[in-house]
This record gives C-alpha cells, sequence and structure tokens, in this order.
C-alpha cells in the first residue's frame, strides 16, 4: 500500500521558518520525482516546488528565495525547508509523487502564516 504522509505544519508568525516532511512507504522512492503543492481558501492547488530523481529541483518564482527541498532517498523522505514565511504562504500543502505514470498524494498539513 502506497502512502505519503506530511508532517511539519502549524501555526508560524510572519518572517517565521517551518520545515515540512512527506515520509514515502510502499514505493521505490528514488526513481520518483516529488512535488510539494499548496492550495489556499478559495484558489486552486499550486506547484510550490519539485526535485526529481537526479535531485535537480525547480521552484514557484514567489518561494524561490525562501524555499529549499531536498530528499533523502535512504529515509524515503522528501524535505521542504521554508523561510522567512509570509500570511500569502498560508495553505494546506500536499505531497505528490509521480513516476512512469503512478501518481500519489498524501493527505496535506495545514501551514498557517499569522502574528
Amino acid at each position: 500500500q502506497v502512502q505519503l504522509v506530511e508532517s511539519g505544519g502549524g501555526l508560524v508568525q510572519p518572517g517565521g521558518s517551518l520545515r515540512l516532511s512527506c515520509a514515502a512507504s510502499g514505493i521505490t522512492f528514488s526513481t520518483y520525482t516529488m512535488t510539494w503543492y499548496r492550495q489556499a481558501p478559495g484558489k486552486e492547488r499550486e506547484l510550490v516546488a519539485q526535485i526529481n530523481s537526479l535531485g535537480h529541483t525547480n521552484y514557484d518564482e514567489s518561494v524561490k528565495d525562501r524555499f529549499s527541498l531536498s530528499r533523502d532517498n535512504g529515509k524515503n523522505t522528501m524535505y521542504l525547508q521554508m523561510n522567512n514565511l509570509k500570511p500569502e504562504d498560508t495553505a494546506v500543502y500536499y505531497c505528490y509523487g509521480h513516476y512512469m505514470g503512478r501518481a500519489h498524494w498524501g493527505q496535506g498539513t495545514q501551514v498557517t502564516v499569522s502574528s
């Protein structure tokens, strides 16, 4: 059974930091391209950052100077380090993995940036 489990969300003040984790099981994690999406209330789900099997990353312009994406294939886990958080980063953050036509979503973790 495939599972992607996000953790690390919470409430943080503007300018603060959080680190999200996505732990995978039931897949050959190292072969998967892994992605963080987010969805704010009343808005469509949007791509935040992506890392492929070679470790190459790309970011949405709104986060590229503040967020850092990494993966540890030995732990089957992807990490999103989020610094200098802004109220507009408030959303549910979802982990997504895909490889060769197979795709899986996590259940999401809430990030709220508010004073």
